[in-house]
């Protein structure tokens, strides 16, 4: 005779010591190939049969070691995450401390990058290794709060004795997955987790409408990027001929000129300068704007493309107002800077031929280990730069014209600056 799976929350609204007693039951008779007098929930029952394809030990689990404090910092700038903390924060933060719980926060990898609630609770998770950095993908660590809705992109309740691994069986905890709307790629996991005496049947509700509304604030962050890019756009697009489209960097539409609207256009996985073939439009030129990509079908008897070079101008030679002009076939837009970005776009342009992470870390600070604050720095100019920067080395691209505009006085080159470099182009300027 089948068995009904087992309905934990209800169960544990009742009892959770009797709830935690049968599933052990019920995980010690999978695990023994033995009959189980109810079933697990199917979630849970197939996140059980990966780990043992798998063969991880379900006593112990797998130690893939935390991240450094720098590579933590360094997710931490990278992951949109960061842009809908105060969300979760809000969301969270409040009832989870009342309720002896912890908000985690991790990445698509399974890295906790963010943990933050009830001290007594975070004691008790770091000697469960749920620390910052640990990794809690369902392949490290078995079937958990973090690693399984990352797995089953939905959210999972995952109660005492349905850890996989059995030291967590004295835990509590539910996962809700984050996507980017802009994609749909995962992009992490929040995670509210607890001793499992803290459980409750609404937990998992709670849990996934404030993921929710995180996504709804990605949303909202994406339109306003696109409202920016479409200002961008309008003069742009305005003194140009034919058919032409405006797009951010997942090739949604900003503007679109003597063509139909579409709102979203695919492009190259890494879209660069040039002619590129685009799905739905055949030959196209494409140029990079200001947080976008300027597109142009080429394909036509007689139509011109755009000139796929660039002409970058970098002006220091104002005292605190700093820019960087980008002239091309499109026509021209320019971006403040702050001083950070404007160090960094010096060092680029005196070295042509790129610097790594750890040449620009020793060039501004002196010290090549402090690549987590460059690598940062570097992936937001990239944002407006797009494909004008490249990395590996970090460099301007080889098609783009690189002037610089220094102050009459070798002296006033980023004063304030205390990058060795940039001491040392006072006097002695590209």
């Amino acid at each position: 005779m089948a068995h009904s799976p087992m309905n934990v929350p209800q169960l544990a609204a009742v009892d959770a010591a009797r709830a935690a007693r049968v599933l052990n039951e019920v995980r010690d008779a999978r695990l023994a190939g033995r009959r189980a007098r109810v079933a697990p929930r199917p979630v849970i029952e197939q996140s059980w049969e990966r780990m043992l394809r798998s063969g991880l030990d379900p006593e112990n689990g797998f130690s893939a070691g935390l991240l450094s404090a720098d590579e933590v910092r360094r997710r931490r700038e990278e992951s949109p995450l960061r842009e809908v903390l105060p969300v979760l924060r809000e969301g969270l933060l409040s009832v989870a401390d009342v309720a002896q719980h912890i908000m985690v926060v991790a990445d698509e990898e399974g890295r906790v990058l963010w943990r933050e609630g009830c001290s007594p609770v975070l004691r008790k998770a770091d000697g469960l290794g749920f620390e910052l950095g640990a990794d809690w993908g369902e392949g490290v660590v078995g079937t958990n709060g973090v690693g399984t809705p990352a797995v089953v992109r939905r959210p999972v309740q995952v109660f005492a004795g349905e850890h996989f691994v059995r030291a967590h069986g004295t835990w509590t905890c539910a996962g809700a997955p984050i996507s980017d709307p802009r994609n749909g790629r995962l992009l992490g996991v929040v995670d509210v987790s607890g001793p499992l005496e803290t459980m409750h049947p609404a937990t998992l509700a709670w849990v996934d409408s404030v993921a929710k509304l995180a996504e709804a604030r990605l949303r909202e962050l994406h339109v306003g990027s696109l409202e920016r890019l479409r200002a961008v756009a309008a003069p742009v697009l305005a003194r140009l001929g034919g058919r032409a489209a405006v797009v951010d960097g997942e090739g949604w539409t900003a503007a679109v000129t003597g063509m139909p609207y579409a709102g979203r256009i695919t492009l190259p996985k890494s879209p660069s300068a040039g002619r590129r073939w685009l799905p739905a439009l055949g030959l196209c030129a494409l140029e990079p704007l200001a947080g976008g990509w300027l597109v142009r079908p080429v394909d036509e008897p007689g139509e011109r493309s755009p000139s796929g070079a660039a002409h970058i101008v970098l002006d220091l030679s104002r005292s605190r107002r700093w820019s960087v002009t980008v002239s091309g076939g499109a026509g021209s837009w320019s971006r403040e800077l702050s001083p950070r970005h404007a160090e960094l776009l010096y060092l680029l342009a005196v070295h042509r031929g790129g610097r790594s992470a750890s040449g620009l870390a020793e060039d501004m600070f002196g010290d090549p280990a402090r690549t987590v604050t460059v690598r940062a720095e570097m992936s937001r100019v990239r944002r407006y730069l797009g494909g004008l920067l490249e990395h590996r080395p970090y460099r301007f691209c080889e098609e783009a014209e690189v002037e610089v505009l220094l102050p009459a006085d070798p002296a006033d080159l980023l004063p304030r600056t205390t990058a060795p470099a940039v001491l040392r182009g006072r006097v002695r300027t590209p």
